[in-house]
């Protein structure tokens, strides 16, 4: 027989590790080469990835829930053969990684959260200001120990934090690998004070249901805690009359659902945002914390946070500024779809400059949207409703909405902040100055 080894793939530029979402086998099952294999979810997407021969899986190595660095083995597939037992191939035997498009610019990858320091932490600062490389058995020693492993100076390849590293950590000699490992560039990036907390089982535990913390439900709690302690957020609010936007979009929304293309207000507001970040180009930007560098994007990218059953997805929407309404409209049809059913590629997810989140179809009044980090700012669309204004000194009934921006207070201002948000209401309240900004 002759064995093949599994290795993780790099499944997308600066991704160290994932996390082991379902496997589509089990242990004896025979596979077919390009069969579905394993749902690996990383920071920017969940990816199914394809058995690479025909077969019999023979060891699964990675339980659901594990977070297994690139390159590792994680399982043995018999490929029979006249090679003898225990042979394995090199990584070049995993399957290709899924194509990704490379990202415009170059910002610090999301860090851990760290938690609230043991004794051994209070006297080491963290090893690197990116994701820590780690064997999943050295991490649930660390969980169980108490330990950040960003706080644990690794000395494996890459950083990669050991089992020794973590026993020389907890014995008091985390300091003594400072020449072991390359310094890297300091970060400004704040720690959580809270140490993790257990929830207790009632008496009549049939009255609960635990449900595992993982996947993109994990991702998205990872991203909105690292947002929340790193950028400092302020919101800014206002209301809008948009009565003529509304009259508008019934206008062409009937001619172009002849064509089966769904007019939304979404995308008026899409192109408002872009003659907002021309103006001011600061929202527009992210902050690179390795390089110490604020990034100004020359583009317009804008992620559209979409409510699925699986958790919030921010896939983007490329070059807004040079669509039109309809060719906008088109695209947030066609994403949203493929977004609801799963089918998001990575490249769909990358690359984005500045997010919108819209809950008007859902409801509320308004929210403090948490920024989509590293970017800098997020707006809040929210719902239409009828409401008196006073026009020309007489009450009259209207179209109302509300928009809500949040915005990293680090590298934006306050009345950059309130000026952005105003223009945007100029051009929607007037939609003949988005034909200008156009």
């Amino acid at each position: 027989m002759t064995i093949k080894e599994f290795v993780l793939p790099d499944i997308g530029e600066g991704i160290a590790e994932g996390e082991i979402v379902s496997w589509k086998v089990k242990e004896g099952d025979t596979v077919k080469e390009e069969q579905d294999f394993v749902e690996v979810m990383t920071d920017k997407a969940t990816v199914t990835i394809t058995v690479p021969h025909d077969g019999v899986i023979k060891e699964i190595r990675a339980k659901e829930g594990d977070v297994v660095p690139v390159h590792e083995v994680i399982a043995l597939i018999d490929t029979g053969g006249a090679e003898s037992e225990g042979s394995s191939s090199s990584a070049s035997d995993a399957p290709p990684p899924p194509k990704e498009e490379a990202a415009p610019v170059s910002v610090a990858p999301p860090a851990p959260v760290v938690t609230s320091p043991t004794p051994q932490q209070a006297s080491s600062a963290p090893a690197s200001p990116g994701k820590v490389l780690a064997a999943p058995a050295t991490r649930k020693k660390a969980r169980e120990a108490g330990v950040d492993l960003a706080t644990v100076p690794g000395t494996g390849p890459g950083g990669r934090v050991t089992n020794e590293d973590l026993d020389r950590f907890l014995q008091g000699e985390g300091g003594d690998t400072s020449s072991a490992a390359a310094p890297t560039p300091a970060t400004a990036t704040p720690t959580s004070s809270f140490a993790p907390i257990a929830v207790e089982t009632p008496s009549a535990p049939e009255l609960v249901e635990r449900v595992p913390f993982r996947g993109v439900r994990k991702k998205i709690a990872e991203a909105m805690t690292r947002s929340k302690f790193t950028a400092t957020h302020f919101s800014v609010v206002e209301d809008l009359d948009v009565t003529d936007l509304v009259a508008l979009r019934a206008e062409v929304k009937a001619e172009y659902a002849e064509k089966g293309v769904k007019i939304t207000y979404l995308p008026f507001i899409m192109k408002a945002v872009v003659a907002g970040l021309r103006a001011f180009p600061w929202l527009n930007a992210s902050l690179d914390e390795v390089n110490q560098e604020i990034v100004l994007k020359r583009f317009y990218n804008l992620g559209i946070a979409t409510d699925t059953e699986n958790g919030l997805i921010v896939p983007v929407i490329k070059d807004v500024d040079r669509k039109s309404i309809v060719q906008i409209a088109t695209e947030l049809q066609e994403m949203a779809a493929r977004t609801r059913e799963g089918k998001v590629n990575p490249e769909d997810l990358k690359g984005g400059s500045f997010s919108i989140t819209n809950a008007g179809n859902i409801g509320g009044l308004f929210a403090t949207p948490i920024i989509n980090f590293p970017e800098v700012a997020i707006l809040g669309v929210h719902k239409i409703h009828k409401a008196p204004r006073v026009v020309e000194g007489q009450i009259q009934v209207r179209d109302v909405m509300y928009l809500s921006v949040s915005i990293d207070h680090r590298i934006v201002d306050g009345a950059d902040g309130v000026r952005f948000l105003n223009l945007i209401k100029t051009c929607l309240e007037d939609p003949r100055k988005l034909l200008l900004e156009a």
